[in-house]
């Protein structure tokens, strides 16, 4: 069992830039690929970005390579999201999520956290 707690949304301006941190419980962090995903009102869930377990290995969605960056710390069992030059269209609710495979992060999770809010204002 993981449990993940997502922190650092806010509300900022178009061009600012964000961090986010999501602290996860348990002694086998370094087992588990870690994503994060994110929706905004009235659309559906979607994929931003993952990383492997010993954060050898990194994806992102098409619309976010370049501006987001996905790392993790395993010594302090936490995973970030660096999100720069933040467009209005990014706002949405981010969630952190854990998986056994970092293949199947792109479309499914095993474990979410709850997720933090993200308002990006022009």
């Amino acid at each position: 069992q993981v449990q993940l707690v997502e922190s650092g949304g806010g509300l900022v301006q178009a061009g600012d830039s964000l961090r986010l941190s999501c602290a996860a419980s348990g002694r086998t962090f370094s087992s588990y690929a870690m994503a994060w995903y994110r929706q905004a009102p009235g659309k559906e869930r979607e994929f931003v970005a993952a990383i492997s377990g010993r954060g050898l290995t990194t994806t992102y969605a098409d619309s976010m390579k370049g501006r987001f960056t996905i790392s993790r710390d395993n010594a302090q069992n936490t995973v970030y999201l660096q999100m720069n030059n933040l467009k209005p269209e990014d706002t949405a609710v981010y969630s952190c999520a854990a998986g056994s495979s970092f293949f199947n992060m792109r479309l499914s999770a095993d474990y979410w956290g709850q997720g933090t809010q993200v308002t990006v204002s022009s």
